[in-house]
């Protein structure tokens, strides 16, 4: 291979990183790590300083940043700060592909796909399932969505930061998996720090409460497995028998634990929420049906057709 052929080969595997907070500079040093030139630029370029050592190029402007390679990986609080920064470089995005893999919501996913089209560039939703000192692990995976084409020219450089999951051509998809994934680990989250709290106030610290509160957790996708071979095909065929578990049981410990935690003084926020699904699937007449019914208040009143 001659030197001419190794400039071309290392052109067309650059990428530019947008953004560098942790999750920004994980994929940095990932991608360095991988053999990819990396171009960088923040909005505070003191960010820089680390991935800068490690081999990445800072530029001054998100123009030169977009100039620098062919894809353009954007990681930023919300979609707001992409069309903030990029607003004067858009003269630069033509034949450029952007994977936004910020957090925001499907619709504004939707119309950033749109404005890059309007502006000659391809662009794809992701979302990382892994918290930044993982990314790059065996560990990681991210979802992505958009023409699957786009995905596919640039699996080389994406797929170090972690397994690609694709899920179709809509860019919402990603964004809709993304944050359907964060509202399984917030809820458990507080979830977790509403039983801490209610255990500290019998004398228990929090290093004796969380690691039996977390083996909980853990179980949790085993326990849901063990009564369906393939969780969510009976919800998919409207079924919900209520021969393990039936939403009056499941609501009677809701009571009990609205119970307890009021006379503890704790905020209510969390279970009153849970109380109210069994509570309206019960109203509803479902009271001997599996657990599973609360999805129906979950979604809500549909439309008639």
């Amino acid at each position: 291979m001659n030197r001419r052929q190794n400039h071309t080969i290392r052109q067309d595997s650059a990428v530019t990183v947008i953004g560098l907070g942790p999750m920004g500079r994980a994929m940095t040093r990932t991608l360095l790590t991988a053999g990819h030139p990396v171009t960088v630029w923040n909005r505070t370029a003191g960010r820089a300083d680390g991935v800068v050592a490690d081999g990445a190029t800072l530029v001054a402007t998100p123009g030169e940043a977009v100039e620098a390679s062919g894809l353009v990986i954007l990681s930023l609080t919300d979609y707001r700060a992409m069309y903030d920064i990029l607003d004067d470089a858009t003269g630069s995005l033509a034949g450029r592909t952007l994977v936004n893999l910020s957090s925001d919501t499907p619709d504004r996913s939707r119309e950033a796909a749109t404005w890059a089209a309007g502006h000659g560039a391809a662009f794809l939703t992701g979302g990382v399932m892994v918290p930044a000192p993982m990314v790059g692990t065996e560990a990681a995976h991210v979802y992505y969505s958009g023409r699957g084409h786009v995905l596919e020219s640039h699996l080389a450089a994406l797929t170090p930061l972690g397994t690609p999951k694709y899920l179709g051509d809509d860019p919402g998809l990603a964004q809709m998996m993304y944050q359907a994934q964060l509202a399984v680990f917030l809820t458990t989250l507080s979830g977790l720090m509403h039983a801490t709290a209610m255990l500290g106030t019998a004398g228990m610290r929090a290093g004796e409460a969380l690691p039996e509160l977390l083996s909980s957790a853990d179980s949790l996708g085993d326990i849901l497995r063990a009564g369906e071979e393939n969780p969510g095909t009976a919800l998919d065929a409207g079924e919900h028998p209520g021969d393990l578990s039936t939403v009056t049981m499941m609501g009677a410990t809701s009571d009990h634990i609205v119970e307890t935690s009021t006379s503890l003084g704790l905020d209510l926020a969390l279970p009153l929420a849970v109380q109210a699904h069994y509570r309206r699937a019960i109203e509803n007449g479902h009271g001997g049906d599996n657990w599973t019914r609360i999805i129906d208040g979950i979604r809500g009143p549909r439309p008639r057709t």
